[in-house]
């Protein structure tokens, strides 16, 4: 996901005991999004980051006011004083380094799409099990008041029986360095992008695709996907989307059900310093309800309730074995696609 420049976030008071963290690379959506959420939080603190070179890590440490810095990852992992990673890496590295901060016994927080695979993460939440460490995929949404209320809204029944879901999410970047355009390092709108969707629908059926139907388009070059769509059939319920890397920036979800509907309009790229809505419309009611939700930093959210789940020693807010569920249909939409 593309970072933003930083953004005034309100300070909070912290906890007396807040969660050290130590950040794995300065790519964009730690430098931008996360640190700055995790600094702003109650629950945690940023003590530390790495990156490949000193030099980098050192000018990233003092341009976020970070105290300490590392020129490799392993020497942030070999840090007794941090308790938790972050890890924003690119795909490829996920497995690596996650397993690296269990040996080392570090919670970790780390960037979605887990892994390369459905048997990478498994490998991942065994070796944190047995090391005793909370293991999370960052869906940083889930947690956001937004995303809350469309889910009490759908099992209240305000739009009747859940039908169908749609959503679309895209971007454009044809740049052949950018790691989204390198398939061995996990790039391809799919992984990067599709993965939101997917995990919406698995979210609001509460279930798993019994049939999955996709097409994919690939780069010539690249090899990469470029605009992927899919059907998840969930037992006669309907997930469907498209995502590319090859169109103008747009993301939507909608939610139909027998009595009404739901648009949610910035579903994933939530804004924190402004005001997000749900549109709820009735059956064939031309004006709509709004629901307002009031500015929300749903990184800082993520992290204050990563940090509580550490210090109370209670199961993550997103269970780690979702990112499996996630990652078999990613691979049953690569699989079907490629037929």
């Amino acid at each position: 996901m593309r970072g933003s420049r930083h953004r005034k976030r309100a300070r909070v008071e912290k906890t007396q005991n807040p969660l050290r963290w130590g950040v794995l690379g300065a790519a964009d959506i730690a430098v931008h999004k996360v640190i700055p959420a995790i600094k702003a939080s109650r629950e945690g603190r940023v003590d530390a980051i790495a990156s490949r070179t000193e030099d980098r890590a050192k000018a990233t440490a003092e341009r976020l006011g970070i105290p300490k810095w590392f020129g490799s990852y392993q020497g942030l992992l070999e840090d007794p004083d941090i308790e938790a990673v972050y890890i924003p890496l690119p795909n490829h590295l996920h497995k690596e380094w996650t397993l690296a901060a269990a040996a080392a016994g570090k919670h970790v927080l780390c960037e979605k799409p887990l892994a390369m695979s459905s048997d990478d993460a498994r490998e991942m939440i065994a070796a944190c099990e047995a090391a005793g460490v909370k293991l999370m995929e960052a869906f940083m949404y889930r947690l956001h008041p937004m995303w809350l209320k469309v889910r009490s809204l759908v099992d209240e029944g305000e739009i009747g029986d859940l039908v169908a879901i749609q959503s679309l999410f895209s971007y454009y970047n044809d740049d052949p360095s950018d790691i989204r355009n390198i398939p061995e390092v996990g790039g391809g709108a799919l992984y990067d992008i599709g993965c939101y969707p997917v995990n919406v629908g698995r979210m609001l059926f509460g279930s798993e695709p019994t049939v999955v139907k996709s097409s994919i388009r690939r780069d010539a070059d690249f090899g990469t996907d470029t605009l992927t769509s899919a059907v998840l059939d969930f037992a006669g319920r309907h997930m469907t989307f498209t995502c590319s890397t090859r169109m103008a920036d747009h993301q939507w979800v909608g939610v139909q059900g027998t009595t009404g509907r739901l648009v949610v309009e910035i579903p994933f790229n939530i804004p924190p310093d402004r005001a997000t809505r749900i549109l709820q419309y009735g059956n064939g009611e031309p004006s709509e309800k709004i629901h307002e939700i009031p500015p929300t930093d749903q990184y800082g959210v993520q992290a204050d309730a990563f940090a509580r789940a550490v210090r109370d020693d209670t199961p993550v807010p997103t269970p780690v074995v979702d990112a499996v569920g996630n990652f078999v249909v990613i691979e049953r939409i690569f699989a079907d696609g490629a037929g």
